[in-house]
């Protein structure tokens, strides 16, 4: 075979077997939003904010849906002290930035104090929770990488779904979600 012919049947061969990539990559791009969006300062994406954890509210600013799974913000207005149960995400990292008020942030063994302006990561598989700290309204940033199941949890948590459950449900639909229980809320942990 001449070195022409060569390259050019490694040319033809190598189109041929880079098609299925190349069709994968528009198909994802297909179902990822395709313009830029714009929530506002105290809305949702949605116009439909969640009410969760006696009152607080959750803004959700970009939905999973919108990044194919990729990423889940939302930001939230808590009025009491305190926060979640113990947990941990086995294939979710989570971040928290600080806008106003001040929160008490445990990851591994590590407990931070985070005032607006400060951030915290969470990597996968590190337990951790978090808790308000004062009186005071405060908000809070959240994100998730990838998305997964959270935007679902907290609709169901925002529907009263997870109320009803009994607690076998519960951790059965927590990790369904993408999350497992694994002890108390930071605020009992620190009266122990």
């Amino acid at each position: 075979m001449k070195r022409s012919s060569f390259l050019k049947f490694c040319l033809a061969v190598g189109g041929i077997a880079a098609t299925p990539f190349k069709l994968a990559a528009k198909n994802i791009t297909k179902q990822r939003a395709q313009k830029g969006i714009l929530v506002k300062n105290g809305s949702d994406r949605f116009n439909k904010p969640l009410s969760l954890f006696d009152g607080d509210k959750f803004y959700c600013k970009v939905s999973g849906k919108d990044t194919d799974g990729d990423l889940y913000i939302f930001d939230s207005t808590r009025l009491k002290e305190g926060g979640p149960p113990l947990h941990y995400h086995p294939h979710q990292d989570e971040w928290w930035y600080i806008i106003t008020g001040e929160y008490m942030i445990k990851v591994g063994d590590e407990i931070f104090h985070a005032k607006a302006g400060d951030c915290v990561f969470g990597p996968r598989g590190v337990p951790h929770t978090f808790a308000k700290v004062g009186e005071a309204e405060s908000k809070l940033i959240m994100l998730f990488q990838p998305a997964g199941k959270m935007e679902e949890w907290f609709n169901l948590v925002n529907d009263g779904v997870v109320a009803k459950m009994t607690e076998e449900e519960k951790d059965a639909a927590r990790k369904a979600h993408g999350f497992v229980h694994m002890g108390p809320p930071l605020n009992q942990l620190k009266k122990s």
